[in-house]
């Protein structure tokens, strides 16, 4: 820790000759409230490259949670009022050359990770005069490539959700119970011509990229055999259009395909910052408790060989907005089973108001119910369900600041043995519900 905490701050020192006006960054989704709503940066372009430019921007969040919870064998570890462990981003984005930018995010501190680490990072190219003057310019006027190791564009939700300390976006502390969000190596190209998106991308769908192709499991010395590895294909079809000055309307479809057994299983699983409500669903037996791990609370179907499909609509209307998400996930976990399938709804209504937009109050519905797969010819697992509301409010102090309080509830249903296929120990689960108070307060530029 102390070593990469060296390399940070010699790179920030070797970059204060360098101009770090923030204004010199082009196609950059703005920190805190200007940055609201915005999805794919657009094309439009109002800034003249002059020189290298470097943009030093950090966020800093932490939560006080107050929250209840139980489950049908009453075994788990009480839990009471308190802070949490305070999370912590420093953001870099560097103007290249004209149409050329780079982004790299390191989480300094993270619910999972209290050490320092970089999360990821890309290039983005939005014009490619650094060929030629103007090289393919009616191509690239509507076009936007994307290239590095970072999150891939699958659905809208990772644009809402909180990322470690990024959370001045997400209206409420939570994140959705299936969470899609994964960082791996990727190629991305993006098409906006006139209010339509077109995006296709590749990657190689390691979380932790090797060139290893076999497989020797933990403890042993004999290879296996080699690694079922195949490329992961992603891509999205929207139109996103402002009716008038006060209606916008976005519809979105995306869809990924993981189908390596041995690489295709990170989409619901590759945030490696932790989920957002801390110890959760822990085990207590005797004053000694096993923790269900920095992820609980969240859902992973687990399918290596998976297929997403992911709809989302938004409506902002003035000072009211609605986002949704109807998303599916289908696969299995080994080759010759049946396949399982989940299915995730979630409604958020969102309404602003004072002077500046300031404040808001906000509802949220979230499920995910389905079933595991299961051996050919063996019995259909039971379905298995979670429902989560959150009612919230929040209030921007400034630009950059924001205060926002929920309620949160959330349950499972009773069937302990519908949970066998997840990471967590079934008997915690069976009627597992929480509920309480978050207070966050973040800080974004």
């Amino acid at each position: 820790m102390k070593t990469t905490t060296n390399i940070i701050l010699i790179a920030i020192l070797a970059l204060w000759g360098v101009n770090t006006n923030a204004q010199n960054i082009q196609y950059l989704r703005p920190a805190g409230y200007d940055g609201l709503n915005v999805f794919e940066t657009k094309k439009s372009n109002d800034i003249e490259f002059e020189k290298l430019s470097v943009k030093i921007g950090a966020d800093f969040a932490i939560q006080f949670q107050s929250v209840d919870q139980s489950n049908d064998m009453d075994n788990l570890t009480v839990i009471g009022g308190n802070v949490n462990l305070p999370t912590a981003n420093l953001n870099f984005d560097v103007q290249l050359a004209d149409g050329v930018r780079m982004h790299l995010r390191t989480f300094l501190s993270a619910k999972h990770h209290n050490e320092t680490w970089v999360k990821g990072g890309y290039i983005q190219m939005d014009k490619l005069d650094f060929i030629k003057k103007d090289f393919l310019k009616s191509i690239m006027d509507v076009t936007t490539l994307r290239v590095g190791v970072d999150q891939l564009n699958y659905g809208d939700a990772h644009f809402r959700r909180s990322d470690n300390a990024m959370a001045i976006y997400n209206p409420f502390v939570g994140n959705y119970l299936m969470d899609a969000y994964t960082v791996e190596p990727f190629v991305e190209i993006t098409m906006q011509p006139k209010d339509y998106l077109i995006v296709a991308g590749i990657s190689n769908g390691l979380l932790n990229p090797t060139v290893e192709k076999t497989i020797t499991p933990w403890g042993a010395d004999n290879i296996v055999g080699e690694k079922d590895l195949k490329v992961t294909f992603y891509g999205k079809l929207g139109i996103d259009r402002e009716i008038n000055e006060a209606l916008r309307v976005r519809l979105t479809g995306s869809f990924i395909s993981e189908s390596g057994y041995n690489n295709g299983d990170h989409l619901y699983s590759g945030d490696r910052a932790g989920s957002r409500y801390y110890n959760l669903f822990n085990y207590n037996n005797s004053g000694d408790f096993t923790s269900s791990g920095d992820f609980s609370g969240r859902f992973t179907p687990g399918f290596k060989n998976n297929t997403s499909y992911q709809i989302n609509p938004f409506i902002q209307y003035k000072g009211l907005e609605f986002f949704g998400i109807y998303e599916t996930s289908k696969g299995n976990k080994a080759e010759g089973n049946e396949k399982g399938s989940f299915t995730q709804l979630g409604t958020e209504l969102l309404y602003r108001f004072g002077e500046q937009g300031q404040f808001y109050v906000a509802g949220r519905y979230n499920s995910v119910k389905g079933n595991a797969d299961y051996a050919a010819g063996g019995t259909k697992p039971s379905d298995q369900e979670i429902n989560r509301t959150n009612i919230g409010a929040g209030w921007f102090m400034t630009k950059n600041i924001l205060m926002k309080a929920e309620y949160v509830k959330q349950s499972y249903n009773s069937d302990a043995t519908a949970w066998s296929p997840n990471a967590w120990t079934p008997a915690i689960l069976s009627g597992a519900e929480m509920n309480g108070m978050v207070i966050e307060a973040i800080i974004s530029f």
